[in-house]
């Protein structure tokens, strides 16, 4: 059998294009948005990590904690996080917060996507055998652990 069109059906396919086509376009532009924004969270995380690791060292100079940070994300995420920028503070009981900033690429003009990730780290300390195992308390890591298991018997 061989079905024929009325008239009604011309450029029925042409508008369904018209509509989907578009659609279609905005759904994968959305999917690849996202993931730009996620590689530069990434490697806003990565940056504030080696930006931890650099700050939590023994008695560190101020400001190498950071810049490492931002060094790190110019060299190795180049064109995924842009503008970085690093804070680093010490915190209450001797940890290191370390803040990475920037922009991920938009595939929209003029639409800032801003990323940022906190890494927050203990600072390190060296001990010698038999020193405190717990910071604050006063109690060695034996005296400790005969402490926490004669609290619950």
């Amino acid at each position: 059998m061989i079905s024929r069109r009325t008239s009604a059906d011309h450029g029925a396919i042409t508008l369904s294009y018209v509509i989907i086509l578009p659609v279609f376009l905005a759904a994968a532009m959305v999917i690849v948005q996202a993931s730009l924004w996620f590689l530069a969270r990434s490697a806003a995380l990565a940056a504030a990590r080696h930006g931890a690791d650099v700050a939590r060292t023994a008695n560190p100079p101020p400001g190498p904690g950071a810049e490492s940070a931002v060094a790190f994300a110019r060299s190795q995420a180049a064109g995924l996080l842009m503008g970085p920028a690093a804070s680093v503070r010490v915190g209450p009981g001797n940890t290191v917060q370390v803040t990475v900033t920037g922009h991920a690429p938009s595939l929209v003009p003029g639409l800032p996507i801003r990323v940022s990730e906190v890494v927050t780290a203990p600072i390190e300390r060296f001990a010698t055998l038999g020193q405190l195992a717990r910071p604050g308390t006063g109690v060695g890591h034996r005296e400790a652990e005969r402490q926490a298991v004669g609290s619950h018997a």
